[in-house]
């Protein structure tokens, strides 16, 4: 692995939990619910942008230009432009940004899974907190 300032290190040199580690940046992208999304379309296959804009309800195009680039960046997703009139571009997981797709794909299926649970708690939780009394100060 090659850090910032260009020298080869092991993974185990990189440690999330610093907080000048740029491993942080990456678990900032990969944990970013539009990456989740875009990652796990790509899964399925090649996608052009219009066909990721319109399977992402509420992403916009600039927000999933951005997302499309920093993850191109991060060498998870390729971008691929073909000669033709007009240019045809696609997107599609590179072998890195595939091994993301069982984990991702865990996570998406434990929040549809837990949504019930999810849903009654954060009721639990506002009506306590609606029924606290709230202090008053001087």
């Amino acid at each position: 692995m090659t850090t910032p300032s260009g020298t080869t290190d092991t993974a185990t040199e990189w440690d999330p939990f610093d907080r000048a580690c740029p491993s942080r940046l990456l678990l900032d992208r990969i944990g970013d619910k539009w990456s989740v999304l875009v990652i796990t379309i790509l899964g399925e296959g090649p996608h052009r942008f219009s066909q990721l804009r319109t399977r992402i309800d509420g992403i916009s195009q600039k927000m999933l230009t951005q997302t499309l680039r920093a993850l191109e960046r991060d060498g998870m997703v390729s971008r691929t432009v073909y000669p033709e009139i007009p240019p045809r571009v696609e997107y599609e997981l590179t072998p890195s940004g595939r091994s993301l797709t069982i984990p991702l794909q865990a996570l998406t299926e434990w929040a549809v899974a837990h949504m019930p649970d999810v849903v009654r708690a954060q009721r639990r939780y506002d009506e306590h907190a609606d029924a606290a009394p709230t202090s008053v100060s001087s």
